[in-house]
């Protein structure tokens, strides 16, 4: 279930292992996952291309350091076609209901078309960043100007000459602000919390075919191996808060100073928090936009809409015709409104109900030959999150491997394994930075849920290899007729 880089990567793998009687479920009419919906003026990856993708390739050919969406999406397309996924795709079915059958060992998925499909193994692959949020402000119903999520963007509403504000400072509104700050009439900004911003070393790639074919795969390896290592050396600053974080608060004040010379509007944009509680921002561009003077800052509260503007707690109007919410998505609400229910009926929503918890982020007790791509703890504050996705496609890959042998009739993790992984995992998230601030990272009810505590090669040295322990014994039986 689920059509972006998890599900596609699963496919790839299964059919490379010669596994064919699969399909992928995307209730879109189209692949790519956040690829295919964050489709905003600016949409771009804040990784390097060359580690944000699969190890497997296909090789292609990126235009810059930090591909665009378009190109990204393009990639994934390149993927479905050099591996034949076509044939396995259903796409525009959402899956609304995942049900184990412990007679037949199987899953029953139904669609909101009313269809069943039957499968021994369910991986879900519906990521973190698929579900946007629009916050509740008093009035909004009030509001006659036009108003849309930066992932549902509307196409068809021109902004050119417009009063547009944009909700949110996290990492699209990083992108969008330069990005439509000369086309709008007036840009307002309005900023709940200031984020840590460090310069984007983008570049124009070379795309030549002019040297050969070893020689330009070498090099993309070269990048892709200098740009893990990098990124793992940042690593440490966020969970155990080492000094190597140091060098990114560094580069982020430096940037600040150096392109904000109004000294009021540089301490408006000055972080309160701990670096790397939240999200740190990759842009070059957008502290100078926010220097127009047809861009304004705003950092009191919203309180209300009218019909032609944004009301704060200051009591000023800000009038403006188009709102885009910036705003993130539902991140710890892992499978959403998706009810999926295992062994004797236990639903996985309850037991997740004070935030969501599987071991190596994959498996949860009760629930046999499910498996979770992207899910809890599998998130990284710095890397790609593709690398540990593979780590995940490995580790089912070798699952589904095991239960083609016939010797157990289904894999499911122990609870004492889970339990004592949660633990760990609670352990390690309460020491990092992600612990110190209220983020997209942690669940209403404070525990960290999204983020793994280590660097990724941990994650790939502990998932490389399916141990058998740590699963109930499941002797086969008859699966009835």
């Amino acid at each position: 279930m689920g059509a972006g880089f998890g599900g596609l990567g699963v496919a790839i793998a299964l059919k490379r292992a010669g596994h064919h009687d699969f399909v992928v479920l995307d209730k879109a009419p189209g692949i790519g996952g956040v690829w295919r919906d964050n489709t905003y003026p600016g949409a771009a990856c804040d990784v390097p291309a060359s580690l944000y993708s699969y190890s497997f390739g296909p090789r292609y050919p990126w235009s810059r350091r930090y591909a665009p969406q378009t190109e990204i999406l393009d990639y994934l397309r390149s993927c479905v076609a050099a591996h034949g996924l076509g044939p396995h795709l259903r796409l525009g079915q959402e899956v609304t209901e995942a049900v184990f059958d412990e007679d037949q060992l199987v899953w029953r998925l139904r669609t909101a078309a009313g269809e069943t499909v039957e499968a021994e193994v369910f991986v879900a692959a519906c990521g973190q960043l698929n579900r946007p949020v629009v916050p509740a402000i008093p009035g909004a119903e009030r509001f006659t100007g036009r108003a849309f999520h930066s992932a549902r963007w509307d196409h068809g509403h021109a902004l050119r000459g417009r009063r547009v504000a944009v909700v949110g400072t996290g990492a699209s509104a990083l992108q969008i602000v330069p990005a439509i700050a000369d086309e709008v009439e007036h840009l307002t900004v309005f900023q709940r919390s200031a984020p840590y911003v460090v310069p984007k070393w983008d570049r124009v790639l070379d795309t030549s075919r002019s040297l050969p074919r070893p020689v330009r795969d070498l090099r993309h390896k070269a990048a892709r191996l200098g740009w893990w290592l990098f990124n793992e050396s940042l690593v440490s600053g966020l969970t155990r808060r080492w000094p190597t974080i140091g060098l990114t608060r560094r580069g982020s004040e430096a940037q600040l100073t150096k392109q904000l010379t109004d000294p009021v509007l540089r301490a408006r944009l000055t972080p309160t928090t701990a670096i790397g509680c939240k999200r740190v921002g990759i842009s070059s561009t957008y502290y100078p936009a926010l220097q127009r003077p047809d861009v304004t800052l705003v950092t009191e509260p919203i309180t209300e809409l009218t019909e032609t503007a944004i009301r704060t707690a200051d009591g000023v109007r800000h009038e403006v015709d188009t709102i885009v919410y910036a705003t993130g998505f539902a991140t710890t609400d892992f499978l959403g409104p998706l009810r999926v229910r295992g062994r004797r009926g236990a639903e996985l929503s309850r037991l997740w109900s004070d935030g969501a918890r599987a071991h190596l982020g994959m498996t949860v007790p009760g629930f046999p030959n499910l498996f979770l791509v992207y899910g809890p703890h599998t998130n990284i504050g710095a890397g790609s999150a593709v690398y540990m996705i593979e780590s995940q496609i490995r580790y089912i890959r070798a699952a589904v491997r095991e239960l083609v042998k016939g010797t157990r009739a289904y894999l499911e993790v122990r609870p004492e394994v889970a339990e004592a992984f949660d633990a760990e995992m609670t352990r390690r998230t309460r020491r990092s930075v992600w612990a110190t601030c209220t983020s997209w990272y942690r669940h209403p009810s404070g525990r960290v849920t999204n983020n793994w505590p280590g660097q990724t090669v941990e994650y790939r040295r502990r998932t490389a290899r399916l141990d058998l322990r740590h699963f109930r014994p499941a002797v086969p039986r008859q699966r009835r007729p």
